[in-house]
């Protein structure tokens, strides 16, 4: 088992673009956080609405609601304390004509949001805020705007700042087209992920935190077959690591253990 610190009285506000980020690239860490008596907020930016769902709809549901169910059946499974929906439209993959909508998360002013998240996080007192990088992870629209919203949202009530990544040089070892990046890559047609040199810190946990990570994967069911995420060593191997850039000093998530302690911190 893995050994959690004391986090009571810190707080961590996590900015996602879409219901199923949270549990597919900080699962482990929003458990963790929560294990070692840490608050954490989830906020997410738009509510995926055009995410088609694998599964039939009940009589009047809509995708958008079905997909914040979900959501809120993860953050639950993960431990998250607070959940905020910024109300932002999902803005479709690169290239795509539903990114110039006008409630398009991508072409939403990110000040104005990024001012919102803020006072979110000086409300709650989130000394921490977890957000993608600037690539958007792999390049989708939305998740360059969470970056950019993140970003400034840090900077505007002076938290550390890590920019979710993936380690694309792991996933090719050790889990060959079994991460759902993969797919979402190839079907926006972009590269994904970072080297390995480039990321600060790596997250990871133990066999509760991972099967934690997994069932908050599934619970976004009409996006997420069960048949589409590997079990056991594989599961362990594709998803065991969550991966992030540091923008300052060390802060919260450097005390959960850096799995693959690297010597530079972006600026």
């Amino acid at each position: 088992m893995i050994s959690s610190p004391d986090l009571r009285g810190h707080t961590v506000l996590a900015l996602h673009a879409h219901p199923d980020d949270e549990a597919i690239f900080t699962g482990i860490t929003l458990r963790r956080l929560a294990d070692a008596g840490a608050r954490t907020v989830l906020v997410v930016a738009t509510a995926g609405e055009l995410g088609e769902s694998r599964l039939p709809l009940r009589p009047g549901e809509t995708i958008p609601e079905r997909r914040v169910a979900e959501l809120e059946a993860a953050a639950a499974l993960l431990g998250v304390s607070r959940l905020v929906l910024l109300g932002g439209r999902d803005s479709g993959l690169p290239g795509r004509p539903s990114g110039a909508h006008p409630r398009a998360l991508a072409g939403a002013d990110p000040l104005r949001l990024a001012r919102r998240v803020a006072e979110i996080a000086d409300d709650e007192g989130a000394g921490t805020v977890i957000h993608d990088d600037e690539h958007g992870i792999y390049g989708h629209p939305d998740h360059r705007a969470a970056f950019r919203i993140g970003a400034t949202a840090a900077d505007l009530v002076g938290a550390t700042g890590y920019r979710m990544t993936v380690d694309r040089e792991h996933l090719h070892v050790s889990a060959r087209d079994r991460h759902l990046v993969h797919g979402a890559a190839r079907a926006a047609a972009v590269p994904f992920g970072r080297v390995t040199a480039e990321i600060t810190l790596a997250v990871t946990g133990d066999d509760a935190h991972l099967e934690g990570k997994r069932a908050a994967m599934t619970a976004h069911a009409s996006q997420i077959a069960p048949e589409d995420v590997p079990t056991g060593a594989d599961f362990a191997n594709a998803y065991g690591y969550e991966w992030y850039r540091r923008s300052g000093e060390p802060g919260l998530l450097d005390a959960l253990g850096n799995a693959h302690l690297l010597a530079a911190a972006p600026a």
